[in-house]
């Protein structure tokens, strides 16, 4: 495979943005290298952690005899969802490629504690929250743990894990929510600096930190701190190719090099980080950092059915004629994928609109024969399906707060996907029109400056909305204001309405958001 060859090679010359750098140079000093494999925010997308493990067993083929100390370490939502089975399969792998220790992301935490406890009994690697406030009767009391010290050949190397910050916007409204806390971005920047300077005074002057924190929080952490040498991290998406000054390469308030990682989302990538320290002084003097595509791997047959093994083994539909491919730009645009799927939860339950955020639509339908197991790979993040009211004042108001995605610095929490709507929103997030599209495919104009509170529609989305995710909606399910609550996702409803189809389906962008400038 020439493909993970060339990712320990230099891929970009340009003088900002390389695959390597050398920050000095001295033939005298005593050298560490340290090599370390990353991955980030595969949310429950089993055929690429399938790719990605295949993808793992030619990197330790052509590193076996590479003299360096070894990591696998993770930032977090590798798992997404509440389904336990998912949630086995995403330890599951992590244990098959190897992974020492992870920092907790939002995802894990989709389960309720006693759930996530147990999952992670055989996990042969650390879970890790430094910033998280947990009870000491909960079960995940003995489960996760705020850092640790790992030896490799004599070198010893603190390894320190933070969860999200938005933790709790960030998972649907569950025990897990009501009992774990977690401190504010603040705090935690006090209690890992206290960590990191115990930890030098025990001698240790490599630290390296999981970071389900995003982008943003993790260059402030890096010019805020002092000691941090590395940052593996997460939750942003951002894919973060080579070094880039000023980007993922940082200098500490004392001035010395912090390297930052992330590989992107949904296993779409994987990462190898390669460094050289000035053994004594603890400080990177060397730096080489590749991502690579999971594509190019085919997915390992024994993890595939380890998968069906735990998964179940997935069922036939139907065939899909034709499909648009994934979107460019996944929580910005308007997506045919996602459209299809609002449409069959629309017609499944035969309510008036459907809805759900660009986020939630990780994956994309491919021409030709389909099964279960291809609908998950779209919708993976097992959330419970909803029955509410809402009025046509908040169904405005939710739309146009999502459209504020087109202004934040990480397109979050994405536009609204709907079924029964259609919509009108400029580049700048300003929504221009909305309309309501009934049963018979009827147009009716929304009066977005002054919706008709008496007017109320029959919506479904899943609970993570209804239960405030996003701030999208007030939260639903607490307050009472729901009719039913289903204990399966998207994709039971999705799979339910493509085997109904008498013909291959034809998925297509039908206008039914137009983005203008």
């Amino acid at each position: 495979m020439n493909l993970l060859v060339n990712t320990f090679q230099i891929q970009n010359s340009l003088p900002s943005r390389r695959a390597n750098l050398t920050f000095q140079k001295n033939d005298n000093v005593k050298t560490v290298d340290t090599d370390i494999f990353y991955i980030n925010d595969i949310h429950g997308r089993i055929g690429n952690m399938a790719r990605i493990y295949t993808a793992k067993q030619h990197y330790d083929y052509l590193n076996k005899d590479v003299n360096a100390d070894k990591f696998v370490l993770s930032a977090g939502d590798i798992s997404a969802g509440a389904d336990l089975n998912l949630v086995k399969a995403a330890n599951t792998y992590m244990n098959g490629v190897g992974v020492e220790a992870t920092a907790d992301g939002n995802h894990e935490y989709d389960a309720n504690p006693p759930e996530i406890a147990k999952a992670k009994e055989n996990a042969k690697f650390k879970s890790l929250g430094l910033n998280l406030k947990i009870p000491q009767d909960n079960p995940l009391n003995s489960v996760i743990e705020k850092s640790f010290v790992a030896d490799k050949n004599g070198h010893k190397y603190a390894i320190i894990g933070l969860a999200p910050p938005d933790l709790h916007e960030r998972i649907r409204d569950n025990d897990s929510r009501k009992q774990i806390g977690v401190d504010n971005f603040d705090d935690t920047l006090k209690e890992l600096q206290n960590a990191v300077n115990e930890y030098k005074k025990q001698g240790i002057n490599k630290i390296i930190l999981l970071s389900h924190c995003g982008l943003t929080k993790d260059q402030q952490i890096a010019k805020e701190t002092d000691g941090i040498d590395i940052i593996i991290g997460g939750h942003t998406h951002d894919l973060l190719k080579g070094i880039e000054v000023g980007k993922n390469l940082l200098y500490s308030k004392s001035n010395e090099p912090v390297i930052i990682t992330q590989a992107g989302k949904d296993g779409e990538y994987f990462g190898n980080l390669k460094v050289t320290w000035d053994d004594e002084k603890g400080i990177i003097i060397k730096a080489q950092n590749n991502v690579t595509p999971s594509v190019g791997f085919k997915r390992n047959r024994v993890l595939k059915g380890v998968f069906d093994q735990i998964l179940g083994k997935p069922e036939q539909l139907g065939e899909i004629k034709s499909a648009p491919g994934p979107s460019k730009n996944r929580l910005l645009d308007p997506n045919p994928n996602a459209f299809f799927i609002m449409d069959a939860v629309r017609k499944e339950f035969d309510v008036d609109i459907a809805l759900t955020n660009a986020g939630n639509v990780r994956g994309f339908f491919e021409a030709g024969p389909i099964d279960s197991r291809g609908v998950f790979e779209v919708v993976p993040l097992k959330n419970n399906m909803v029955k509410l009211k809402l009025t046509e004042p908040e169904i405005v108001d939710a739309i146009k707060k999502s459209a504020k995605s087109f202004t934040d610095p990480g397109s979050k929490p994405g536009i609204m996907m709907p079924s029964g709507l259609k919509y009108t929103v400029t580049k700048q997030g300003e929504i221009k029109s909305i309309s309501y599209i009934d049963k018979n495919n009827n147009e009716t104009s929304i009066d977005i400056n002054n919706p008709n509170p008496n007017k109320v529609y029959s919506v479904a989305m899943d609970d993570f909305m209804a239960s405030g995710g996003d701030s999208i909606f007030e939260n639903k399910i607490e307050s009472g204001k729901v009719d039913e609550v289903f204990d399966f996702d998207k994709d039971k409803l999705t799979c339910d309405f493509i085997k109904k189809q008498t013909a291959p389906v034809e998925i297509k962008d039908d206008g039914r958001i137009t983005i203008i400038d």
